[in-house]
């Protein structure tokens, strides 16, 4: 029978791993200490850290409890008897009520609810029903609440008609923000500010802004016409056009001439068209061609 025999280990490398097992075993050593001096100087005592050591072992075990349940359809199982146990105590909707509504027709709001009718009161969603509302024109904003036992209240915030767009095809009532509210006639448009022009309808928020600078000609402005993407023309109630420059120059320009139109009453004079856009200078053109020079103003 063969004999074997192993080597015997060599010093060097016996000495290598005892030098390493020291090392292991002092930088043990080193971050216990760390921990230990760290634990200190924290203001709490040990049974605190206990305390809260044992608190989050315990929200852990809590939060996979909940995430196998959820999985297992739990908490819908309990949200659905809940639901049945109120329906059967007579909370459910039996009643929808409407506050707010002036100019829309509040038949389109109980159009958005009527499938929250008999549901139990658990299963309504509130901002589920609220963001429906606001799918509506008219609606700017809804607050939808429980009246228990059984009455769902919807208090209605309309948006106010502001002026009158000019599309291609129809005639469109928008408010000042330019969102549209319904269509309207030529007829029920009388009397109301007339916007028109390319681009006009992202406009309008600024054409308030600008007639704003000038409140006392506001009355007398009948209808604005957006130019190039860039600028406006006013036509008043007596038919004559003004046309401001673009930018940051249109309310001063605007403001311009109401100081002007006070001195000389340039609205309702014999200027068809007054052009003020050119910086401190205003061109007025007659119906047979430029007014005369005198009637120039500047």
């Amino acid at each position: 029978m063969a004999k074997v025999t192993r080597k015997p280990t060599g010093v060097r490398r016996s000495a290598a791993a005892r030098s390493r097992n020291q090392k292991a075993r002092a930088a043990k050593r080193h971050t216990s200490g760390m921990l230990d001096k760290v634990m200190a100087a924290l203001p709490f005592t040990e049974e605190q850290w206990n305390k809260f050591f044992l608190f989050l072992i315990v929200a852990a075990g809590l939060g996979i409890a909940w995430t196998v349940a959820s999985f297992a359809g739990v908490p819908e199982l309990a949200r659905a008897e809940l639901a049945k146990s109120a329906s059967r105590a007579g909370y459910e909707v039996r009643t929808v009520r409407v506050t707010g509504v002036d100019r829309m027709s509040e038949q389109l709001v109980y159009q958005k609810v009527l499938g929250e009718t008999d549901r139990p009161m658990p299963l309504v969603e509130l901002e589920e029903i609220r963001e429906r509302l606001l799918e509506l024109p008219w609606v700017k904003d809804a607050r939808v609440s429980r009246q228990l036992p059984d009455t769902l209240r919807i208090d209605i915030v309309e948006r106010e008609p502001h002026a009158v767009l000019a599309k291609p095809d129809r005639l469109m009532l928008v408010d000042d923000e330019g969102h549209e509210l319904e269509p309207v006639s030529a007829d029920a448009a009388k009397g109301k500010l007339l916007i028109s022009g390319p681009g006009a309808q992202k406009q309008v928020a600024d054409l308030g802004r600008l007639l704003d600078a000038a409140p006392a000609l506001k009355p007398q402005i009948v209808a604005a016409e957006w130019v190039g993407n860039r600028r406006w023309n006013l036509t008043f109630r007596t038919g004559q056009m003004l046309a401001l420059p673009e930018g940051e120059m249109g309310p001063a320009a605007l403001v311009k001439f109401a100081e002007m139109d006070g001195r000389n009453r340039l609205i309702g004079g014999q200027a068809v068209a007054i052009d003020m856009r050119v910086p401190d200078r205003a061109y007025l053109r007659c119906k047979d061609g430029p007014c005369p020079r005198g009637m120039s103003a500047q």
